[in-house]
């Protein structure tokens, strides 16, 4: 018989032994030395050793972006490649400082050595011309990097770090009265961002199918005066935080759509949400929050919609097969520095979607499910 302080230790399972011997092989000083010679594991070594390196090197790379973001290169080098001097002059930097840009620029594939002693776009700096979503979140690392500088102390202090203020509805006790000052920030950044995850939904859900769209937690309307436009017949409905809302008025006044769009202030935590719609969006709304907010937030949508009406939830999620980086590193942290919430995986989200009462949900294919996955569910029937 146990004593009460003993604890059963489960045997080890074969695959527990495989991984254990494994993991010694791996930690061995000798075997790193063996397989990096050997001609059939040297290239795996490599790779192996280049991967871990990268880990250590991430935030210089990214801060080479961030250089090249804030210089203006790539829309310098969209005109064409440019000479060190030349480069050098329009920079504003020295001959050398503009040299060690551009050479670790190269190295990451942002700008590309060209004939006579001139720089061009590289594959990667090409797609950042005129891209203002990935541009505006490279600016706005400034702010995460203040909470990432001392991860382990993130991890111990409850309630998140400075980046809890850039999205202060997250840590507001009465976020229906923040005021313009206070949300024009995030939702600048979030406006930035919206085209991108837009054309991934609009390509993996025909919205024009439907009558009315609402979308909870809108922002400044940027992804409904898209919808507006793929959906010439759909009429729209924002509901957002008093002060966002009154943003989002204003866009749609200005982009004339004020006959097809209201928007409706408020906190869904308090307020109910408009109803009428039979189709509904949470675009990048849920991980924000924890489970019993984003439970409350589930059940009043589903509360809104008409009955068999249709949600869309969008947002990156964790275990995305090759994205696993995005959704468990990247979002885990970020959420965890800004105080609240917490990425999700498919599975989760879905037992989430079917105890607020919907029904029938699937996963519907993205094009970048890196950057946005989406499911669709339905409000249960009359």
């Amino acid at each position: 018989m146990l004593a009460s302080h003993e604890v059963l230790t489960p045997r080890p399972s074969w695959a527990d032994r495989w991984l254990a011997w494994r993991d010694r092989w791996l930690a061995s000083r000798r075997f790193q030395h063996l397989a990096a010679g050997f001609p059939l594991t040297r290239g795996i070594a490599r790779r192996r050793a280049r991967a871990l390196f990268d880990l250590v090197a991430g935030f210089v790379y990214s801060q080479v972006l961030l250089a090249c973001v804030r210089l203006r290169l790539f829309d310098l080098l969209s005109h064409g490649p440019l000479d060190l001097k030349t480069l050098a002059q329009r920079l504003a930097l020295t001959e050398d400082a503009a040299a060690t840009l551009l050479a670790a620029a190269e190295s990451l594939g942002l700008v590309q050595r060209r004939r006579g002693g001139r720089y061009g776009l590289g594959a990667l700096g090409a797609t950042m011309v005129g891209n203002t979503a990935v541009a505006a979140m490279v600016e706005h690392h400034a702010a995460l990097y203040q909470d990432l500088h001392d991860p382990v102390a993130l991890l111990k202090r409850p309630g998140g770090g400075a980046l809890a203020g850039y999205w202060p509805y997250a840590e507001a006790a009465a976020p229906s009265q923040l005021d313009d000052t206070r949300v024009a920030t995030y939702s600048a950044l979030m406006s930035a961002s919206q085209p991108l995850v837009a054309d991934e939904i609009f390509g993996a859900y025909p919205i024009a199918r439907h009558r009315c769209l609402l979308d909870v937690g809108g922002g400044d309307g940027t992804f409904l005066a898209a919808a507006a436009a793929h959906a010439p017949a759909l009429r729209l409905k924002l509901f957002d935080l008093p002060a966002v809302a009154a943003r989002a008025h204003a866009r749609f006044a200005s982009a004339g759509l004020s006959e097809r769009a209201s928007t409706i202030g408020g906190s869904f935590l308090t307020d109910a949400l408009p109803t009428g719609a039979d189709l509904a969006t949470l675009i990048r709304v849920v991980h924000d929050h924890d489970d019993a907010r984003a439970a409350t937030l589930l059940r009043a949508v589903h509360q809104a919609l008409v009955p068999g009406g249709t949600l869309l939830l969008a947002e990156p999620m964790a275990g995305t097969r090759g994205a696993e980086p995005m959704g468990d590193a990247y979002f885990g942290f970020y959420l965890l520095a800004m105080g609240r919430g917490r990425p999700r995986t498919e599975a989760e989200l879905t037992a989430m979607l079917r105890t607020a009462g919907f029904v029938s949900v699937r996963a519907l294919p993205t094009r970048m499910p890196l950057q946005t996955r989406l499911l669709q569910a339905q409000a249960a029937p009359a």
